[in-house]
């Protein structure tokens, strides 16, 4: 995304403390343990990344459906609005905001409904009982928390420019890396330049390259700053490499706080913050 990421709102209003991160995360501390929090990040950004894939969309789009999808939960309980419908809705606003081309919402639904009987049948028994309608109402309620700030700037434009003096190599291994970083906070602390940085950083150490120690020397931004950020993804990694999320899974979504469907089929459970609450 084009623009000064210094004067934009995704600067300005969503960069978010580390602390109140932690408070998001423990809105549904009496029925979920942190662990059980950030695996369910883990969950639903996989869950994101087949739709979008199978939707045929650029990992841009599904990398802003994402930001969108952990901004909505930093604010709010998963009791608010059931997160199998959120993270369509994150894609069809992504979509739109991105300039994709238009994206059928029944097509997403059918897609949504064929992943849940397919390769997430580990985690849902019941139909996906969404219909177009909801999408709409849920995409309401999205745009409502993130106050229309909808301009998300992604590392992967800072970590090509950055790669050039560091190879392909390099460059292929950090980019993975960056799409894994979207399943941790990293996204919401820290610039997207930040982010990049730190994958190249992880990505320079697995490939052993000799130049890489130099040009981080060279370079003006604090050598500090990019390990914090690399002590967070590879403790993504160290959290993921133990989560089975086959066997994990269900348990998790059985305790967590769902959601009831209105008998007007409205979303009775969605009584949502305000985004001025933790900014």
């Amino acid at each position: 995304m084009a623009g000064n990421f210094w004067k934009s709102s995704h600067y300005g209003q969503w960069i978010i403390t580390e602390e109140k991160v932690l408070q998001g995360h423990e809105i549904d501390s009496k029925s979920l343990s942190l662990d059980d929090v950030k695996k369910l990040h883990i969950f639903f950004a996989n869950f994101i990344q087949a739709l979008g894939e199978t939707n045929k969309l650029r990992q841009q789009v599904i990398a802003t459906a994402t930001v969108y999808f952990k901004r909505f939960y930093i604010l709010n309980s998963f009791k608010s609005i059931d997160p199998f419908l959120m993270a369509p809705t994150c894609i069809f606003l992504a979509s739109k905001v991105e300039e994709c081309g238009p994206i059928s919402i029944q097509r997403l639904i059918t897609v949504c409904s064929s992943l849940m009987k397919s390769k997430f049948n580990f985690a849902v028994t019941n139909e996906f009982l969404y219909r177009p309608q909801h999408v709409l109402e849920c995409e309401f309620y999205l745009l409502e928390i993130m106050d229309c700030c909808l301009i998300v700037h992604q590392p992967y434009r800072p970590l090509t420019t950055y790669a050039e003096s560091l190879g392909p190599e390099v460059l292929n291994t950090a980019w993975h890396i960056v799409n894994d970083a979207l399943r941790c906070d990293v996204v919401l602390t820290h610039p997207p330049h930040l982010v990049a940085l730190s994958a190249l950083h992880i990505s320079s150490v697995i490939h052993n390259n000799e130049q890489a120690q130099q040009w981080f020397t060279d370079i003006s931004i604090s050598i500090e700053k990019i390990t914090q950020v690399s002590e967070k993804i590879i403790q993504l990694y160290e959290l993921w490499r133990g989560f089975d999320e086959k066997k994990e899974i269900p348990a998790i979504l059985f305790r967590m706080p769902r959601p009831r469907m209105s008998h007007s089929g409205s979303l009775s459970g969605s009584r949502c913050s305000t985004p001025s609450g933790m900014r």
